[in-house]
């Protein structure tokens, strides 16, 4: 977008201290590139090249003084060269936006002391100046600010796909060679450490993190990881710096999502992890809890035989998934209550909020439709397999 600067180039006064300040350009742009840097402590610090400040401050010198000069639209080319390689730089919008309220500040200074200098300079004179100005240096930022967002956008998301694409080669194992895997990994910010695990959330939604902003939050924990989302789960790969770190990391995944979420066995080395990713405990887990391989064998090995559980749920339970659903739910609950609290029908009946004798009433019941006896280790595992079984394929019991 031009400036209007049709007023400001009527007065010749303007054009002529215009031009005086060109003529001193190269004094101007250090005199810009001293201050910037003395006011900015972001311009001190090595993260912008003197040079490059230089000839930034250079471009836009001439950009700032063109509407007191000249009668054609202005280039509006350099603070959008500017806010792009910023942005690449990564240096903070508010910091380029104070440099250029710097520069411009000087330039008008320089400009009024020229003035003063050549003393017929009219107070109409500066007016129009200070207008054309002020109007140029809202556009610039406006302009720098604008590409600088793009820029960083941009930027951002092609990161992202770059992270994205190499947590996928670490999960499925597709770098070559050990070094790959560890650089890949080096660029994650994945250490070296004594232990890795992968972690896998169910999303509520199609490609809606299930944790989010969880590697912030495991790293104020000390705890680094890289994750990529998929269409229905959020996975990750974790390194625990000590065994403790274990119970940290199940505490704020728990803390963050209501899905289920599945924690492989922990490994020693980072290209051990498309092994860890096969052994993943997700599909063991239930809604709003956390399952780690080593803890829940049963749930696991449960969720690994997908084709012969339902089989076993259908074979064991027999004639009790026939009963209506309320009393079906209830013997399960009670089974289920049961096998958590010891085997214990007053443990059973504290958790259910009924009568012990309750208990073991529905226990003979399912002993009777099932045909297997409570009082019997192999009966009992059986119970508790297809159990595990309809918990985790709910589906079972409509079917």
């Amino acid at each position: 977008m031009a400036v209007d600067t049709s007023q400001p180039l009527r007065h010749p006064e303007v054009v002529a201290l215009g031009r005086s300040l060109m003529e001193r350009r190269h004094e101007v742009v250090e005199g810009m590139v001293g201050r910037i840097r003395a006011e900015i402590e972001f311009y001190r610090s090595g993260a912008v090249d003197v040079e490059d400040l230089r000839a930034s401050c250079d471009r836009n010198f001439e950009m700032i003084l063109w509407p007191l000069i000249n009668a054609t639209p202005v280039d509006l080319r350099p603070p959008r060269e500017t806010g792009r390689r910023r942005a690449r730089q990564r240096a903070p919008l508010s910091e380029v936006m104070a440099a250029y309220r710097v520069g411009f500040r000087f330039v008008w200074e320089t400009l009024v002391s020229a003035a003063q200098q050549r003393g017929t300079t009219s107070s109409e004179a500066l007016v129009a100046a200070a207008s054309a100005l002020w109007i140029s240096h809202d556009e610039y930022t406006d302009a720098m600010a604008a590409a600088y967002r793009e820029t960083l956008t941009a930027d951002l998301r092609h990161d992202e796909r770059e992270r994205t694409a190499m947590v996928e080669a670490l999960l499925d194992g597709s770098t070559s060679g050990a070094a790959s895997i560890w650089e890949v990994a080096e660029l994650l910010r994945l250490p070296v450490g004594p232990a890795y695990v992968v972690v896998a959330a169910e999303v509520p939604d199609l490609a809606r993190e299930a944790l989010p902003g969880v590697e912030a939050r495991l790293v104020a924990k000390d705890i680094p990881s890289a994750w990529q989302l998929r269409p229905e789960m959020q996975v990750g790969i974790a390194c625990l710096k000590s065994a403790a770190k274990l119970d940290v990391l199940v505490e704020v995944l728990r803390e963050s999502s209501t899905g289920r979420i599945g924690v492989s066995p922990q490994y020693p080395a980072v290209e051990q992890t498309p092994t860890a990713v096969r052994l993943l405990a997700l599909a063991g887990s239930r809604p709003g809890a956390v399952t780690v391989f080593d803890s829940a064998p049963l749930s696991v090995t449960v969720a690994s035989a997908t084709e012969v559980m339902p089989r076993v749920a259908v074979a064991v339970l027999g004639s009790l998934l026939e009963l209506r659903p309320d009393d079906r739910d209830t013997l399960l609950d009670t089974l289920e209550a049961w096998r958590d609290n010891e085997a214990s029908a007053t443990a059973a009946a504290a958790l259910l909020l009924c009568h012990p004798n309750t208990v073991r009433h529905r226990l003979r019941r399912i002993e009777t439709l099932t045909g297997r006896s409570l009082s019997d280790p192999l009966a009992v595992a059986e119970l508790c397999l297809a159990l595990e079984a309809v918990r985790l394929r709910p589906e079972l019991l409509s079917s």
